[in-house]
């Protein structure tokens, strides 16, 4: 007789491996010999963490802990209703310096349809707000961000559907957004609902502007992640490195998701 966990997919027994070696952490690693613009994608869960409290100050604090120069939020916003924002956004960027890019305005909500993009320095330089298919109300923002004058970095941030054909659709969006593998660099990051990994997975039509995906990094849930549901990916090669989840005592509470990093090099 097959002993339990057997069946379970070795991406799956090789994050609760590595989760039992590093539950004794009291803090993410330190990442060193890294460098680059410092991104993030994290589903903030409405700021109800696992223990079911809603607390905007301690996903703020999960903010700070990481210290990214550009994030992406997912379900910052109430779902129904006016959609209200559920963070302290000045008081976020009076503490971090990030700043929400821009949106046309959408009720008392933060972003479009929970998304919420927020970067530290540069000077926005075009904004779209992209309503995605299926039959969840889903959203993806789009923004081109001038780093430093001379570096312009395009940042799709999305949310994509909990049913698998609406994300194929989705993923068809997102690729129609992109003229050619040879654009200004781009980065996709945000909740992509994916946890299929090779032909079953419903982002492979992203190969064609994306190439082959980084690593897939074990993210939900956060207590034990064992499904790689958030994603930060690039259309060149060679431009994001370190992807790794925001894992400490603090993010393993604030929301079902652990926020996903990595460094990007343009």
């Amino acid at each position: 007789m097959q002993r339990p966990g057997r069946s379970l997919p070795a991406s799956m027994l090789l994050s609760i491996r590595d989760r039992r070696m590093q539950k004794a952490n009291a803090a993410a690693p330190k990442r060193m010999g890294t460098t680059g613009t410092l991104v993030a994608s994290y589903n903030v869960h409405k700021c109800i963490g696992i223990d079911r409290k809603f607390d905007p100050e301690r996903t703020s604090r999960v903010i700070r802990e990481i210290d990214p120069d550009v994030i992406a939020l997912q379900e910052a916003d109430n779902r129904f209703g006016d959609r209200d924002g559920l963070l302290d956004l000045s008081r976020l960027e009076h503490e971090t310096g990030l700043v929400p890019v821009p949106i046309a305005a959408n009720g008392k909500g933060h972003g479009w349809h929970g998304n919420v993009l927020l970067f530290k320095k540069g000077v926005v330089r075009d904004v779209h707000q992209i309503r995605l298919p299926g039959l969840e109300p889903r959203g993806a923002v789009v923004a081109e961000i001038d780093l430093d004058g001379n570096r312009t970095l395009r940042v799709i941030a999305a949310h994509l559907g909990l049913l698998r054909r609406s994300r194929s659709q989705q993923a068809r969006v997102v690729l129609d957004i992109m003229n050619s593998p040879d654009e200004k660099p781009t980065l996709l990051l945000g909740d992509l609902n994916e946890w299929r990994l090779g032909n079953r997975s419903a982002l492979n039509t992203l190969h064609v502007t994306f190439g082959p995906l980084p690593p897939a990094v074990p993210t939900f849930p956060s207590n034990l992640p064992l499904l790689a549901l958030d994603r930060i990916m690039a259309n060149r090669h060679g431009m994001i490195s370190a992807v790794e989840a925001h894992d400490t005592p603090l993010s393993r509470v604030a929301s079902d998701h652990l926020p996903l990093t990595a460094f990007v090099r343009l």
